[in-house]
């Protein structure tokens, strides 16, 4: 009687291949992504302030706003796997914008295919605080009526303008801006006695323009990077430096003990003083038309 005998096959290359692959690599599913998109909304209800919060970690992100009669409207294209929608109305408060399910696998290239948008009604006086993530953000702030600003960005390209008068004035508008490519135009129309800026690493750009309507005191405290300072000619400027390893270049700008003054300081309408705290990089400053 003849025996069998049986012979152990050993895995060729491949199936070592497909043997790590299984060890090193995620599930599939695990890595999947669901694009969903939602649209949510609130009509005015009264002339009451309204405080408006909005959170986005990544992605693109746009805001301005509307002539109608909401408080907001918001449009999302997310990743179900990953976050959740958030939109809640409570107690005159807004909170907008996503939260995280628990699930932090990148979003990888398809970053950009997350979006916000988001229009906030013209006639709603607005405590408006901002925070984001790593996003690329078009931020539109002109004709809001806003009480307050308070907006933070981590690792972002955004632009913030503000294009049209606040018909409201506040006491403080607040930014901090931390590995950024960060311009924020119009800073006039906002209407605010003081403006604090803090920034992390990257490039900074802040644009005076606008329509001020008293003087104010800018706060700026930039740690390694380059800052443009871009003022418009007639607006005074007092510009108090401390800085360590900071190149500084004060254009049309005059030394006076401990500080540099623009050359109509004595003559100008509004007046605004800089004080700046600067660690490593540059320092410049642009003198441009006022409706620029």
């Amino acid at each position: 009687m003849s025996e069998t005998r049986r012979i152990p096959l050993r895995p060729g290359p491949l199936a070592g291949l497909a043997l790590l692959a299984s060890v090193l690599l995620p599930d599939a599913r695990l890595a999947a992504q669901t694009w969903r998109d939602m649209t949510a909304s609130r009509r005015i209800e009264s002339t009451e302030p309204v405080r408006v919060d909005v959170r986005y970690g990544a992605g693109r992100v746009r805001l301005s706003a509307t002539d109608d009669p909401l408080v907001y409207r918001m449009s999302l294209r997310y990743d179900a796997d990953r976050v959740e929608p958030l939109a809640e109305y409570t107690g005159r408060r807004a909170r907008l914008g996503v939260r995280s399910t628990g699930n932090r696998f990148p979003l990888g290239k398809n970053r950009d295919e997350a979006a916000l948008t988001l229009a906030l009604g013209r006639g709603v006086p607005l405590d408006l605080d901002l925070e984001f993530g790593a996003v690329r953000a078009d931020i539109d702030l002109g004709g809001l009526s806003l009480r307050s600003l308070d907006l933070s960005t981590g690792a972002s390209e955004a632009r913030i303008d503000v294009s049209e008068p606040n018909p409201r004035t506040m006491d403080r508008a607040t930014f901090e801006v931390g590995a950024a490519d960060v311009t924020l135009a119009g800073l006039g129309n906002l209407g605010a006695e003081r403006l604090d800026i803090e920034a992390g690493v990257g490039s900074v750009t802040v644009g005076l323009n606008g329509a001020w309507r008293r003087d104010a005191t800018l706060s700026i405290e930039m740690g390694l990077g380059s800052l443009e300072l871009r003022i418009p000619q007639g607006l005074g400027v007092r510009l108090r430096k401390e800085s360590f390893l900071t190149s500084f270049d004060p254009q049309e700008m005059v030394r006076r003990g401990d500080a540099w003054y623009s050359l109509d300081w004595e003559e100008a309408k509004r007046r605004v003083t800089i004080d700046l705290e600067a660690a490593f990089g540059s320092v410049t400053i642009v003198w441009m038309d006022q409706d620029r």
